[in-house]
């Protein structure tokens, strides 16, 4: 026996019909698509929207600019510094107390609220009001100065 001569047992497929092959194969002239229309002459891909404007180039893309070397400040709320025991408040403090989430996070004070006691504060920003409460209660401000070095590049262990 040769790979030739094999042959499926009889009955257990159909054979296809062979479309386009005249009008005596049943389905010849429209080879079963149909007359006229784009299906019936060609290809239509899948995001073809009859003409209309397409949806991607319908829906607005990105716009505006992200700074690659923005800093982003974990703002505090001078009412939050209440939460906190010790006169002594930096930012590993407030990490402890679940006020900030980020470890190398900036941190601003805010003036929102009230001060009860004399605190110092630590923090990389203070707004004006936050400045005058914490100072108004016998407190100090003490704004961390950020050290700006060249970053290292990814991948590069130092």
């Amino acid at each position: 026996m040769k790979p030739h001569e094999l042959k499926p047992p009889e009955g257990s497929h159909k054979t296809s019909k062979r479309k386009g092959r005249g009008d005596g194969s049943g389905k010849g002239k429209t080879a079963g698509r149909g007359t006229k229309g784009t299906k019936a002459r060609g290809e239509v891909h899948m995001f073809f929207e009859g003409g209309q404007m397409p949806l991607a180039r319908r829906v607005p893309k990105l716009k505006g600019f992200t700074p690659p070397n923005q800093k982003i400040y974990e703002p505090v709320n001078v009412k939050d510094l209440a939460r906190i025991e010790t006169a002594n408040i930096g930012p590993d403090e407030l990490r402890k107390v679940g006020l900030i989430n980020h470890r190398s996070g900036l941190v601003k004070i805010l003036g929102t609220g009230d001060v009860d006691r004399a605190l110092t504060v630590r923090a990389h920003k203070f707004s004006d009001s936050a400045r005058t409460k914490i100072e108004g209660a016998g407190g100090t401000v003490e704004v961390i100065r950020m050290v700006s070095g060249p970053k290292p590049r990814k991948g590069v262990k130092r």
